[in-house]
């Protein structure tokens, strides 16, 4: 008799649509395991903390929400922000708060093009485009070093100060999990992102680990890009990308941009990784709270959903994470589309119809 192999998931919703689309990545991966014949399941634990938290009580999660979290598996994230809250205090309150602690270093943003979506780049059309941008998530430009001082000159005296943080170590590890993933592709090649020309210390080092590194990988392609000409790529050349590596700041901008070249930010997933497994690793989508269509039922699930797919890879469930992309792929291909991509249809219908082909895929086996 097999045994269920039971994976422990801690669950913040946080805000505004992050409430509605984590609820449906939930459902999706309970029917998966209800059609594993008890090789798998999900428990789950559901954390009340986000902005709602911040109004009763003046923090963003409980302060010993860290030791509560670091014995679980994974972390499942919504999304973070609300009007009572500023932005930088509702983020470095909870979701950085996390990634930071937890050294979830490494963050995974695949860029996908999904059958049905229209895409506003012409050569996704006759191209096939697919490609991840991998970004060095515990330093850089949000390594949270500076600080505002001077005040007490008068109104207009000021000086902030913001500090990125480039060490050896910190960019050598990302770029070997990005060669390591290049590896893992049929195209196998890197493309690191830089800004060496104006920014002469961090960046250099940046640009200096790379090469090094790169002499570990004779077998995989390499090219070292401007983040201003990265952009242009991004548009005029896709098709010329597979895994690209870039600092805190540069691919956040970066994928943000492929995910709205694929058509919407409600696509995008991504997962915060913590590769030693020492911590929890964190898998959210790359959207807002969205507080202009939370309450209304019409946020696109497929950035949770497909975020909760990399949480499969993560737990050695791959044959299972690709069944749910599938089912992606078949509920958009059908005309599944949720306003954002130019559908109709609202986040029940979107993962109804997720579901509805995940179990198709599972009667056919």
């Amino acid at each position: 008799m097999s045994t269920t192999q039971t994976f422990s998931i801690a669950s913040i919703p946080a805000d505004g649509v992050g409430k509605e689309v984590v609820s449906a990545g939930r459902r999706v991966l309970d029917a998966l395991a209800g059609s594993s014949n008890g090789k798998f399941a999900f428990d789950w634990t559901e954390f009340p903390w986000g902005s709602e938290y911040y109004a009763k009580t003046g923090l963003m999660m409980d302060p010993k929400g860290l030791e509560a979290l670091k014995d679980f598996d994974a972390i499942y994230f919504g999304a973070v922000g609300w009007e009572n809250v500023p932005d930088h205090v509702s983020l470095w309150g909870l979701r950085l708060n996390i990634t930071q602690n937890f050294d979830q270093w490494a963050n995974i943003r695949p860029v996908k093009f999904l059958p049905g979506v229209q895409s506003p780049l012409r050569k996704a059309d006759t191209v096939e485009l697919d490609w991840v941008v991998v970004r060095e998530n515990s330093e850089g430009e949000y390594a949270g070093l500076g600080g505002r001082n001077l005040s007490g000159r008068g109104p207009g005296n000021e000086v902030a100060l913001q500090t990125a943080l480039f060490t050896e170590k910190g960019c050598e590890r990302i770029m070997r999990f990005a060669f390591d993933l290049a590896r893992t592709r049929t195209v196998k090649k890197v493309s690191s992102v830089t800004k060496s020309n104006a920014q002469q210390y961090g960046m250099v080092l940046w640009d200096e680990v790379f090469n090094r590194v790169a002499l570990d990988y004779p077998d995989v392609r390499t090219e070292s890009v401007l983040v201003d000409a990265m952009s242009a790529k991004f548009i005029l050349k896709p098709e010329d990308l597979s895994v690209v590596v870039a600092s805190n700041l540069n691919a956040d901008i970066l994928s943000d941009l492929g995910s709205a070249l694929a058509g919407s930010l409600g696509l995008a997933a991504s997962a915060n990784l913590n590769p030693e497994r020492r911590f929890p690793s964190m898998f959210e989508p790359v959207h807002g709270s969205a507080p202009d269509i939370a309450g209304k039922g019409i946020s696109n699930p497929i950035g949770a959903i497909a975020s909760a797919a990399l949480m499969l890879d993560h737990f050695g469930l791959h044959e299972e994470a690709r069944k749910v992309e599938a089912a992606i792929e078949a509920a958009t291909g059908s005309g599944h589309l949720t306003r954002d991509v130019g559908g109709d249809a609202n986040t029940e219908d979107v993962t109804e119809a997720i579901i509805k082909a995940l179990t198709l895929a599972q009667a056919t086996v």
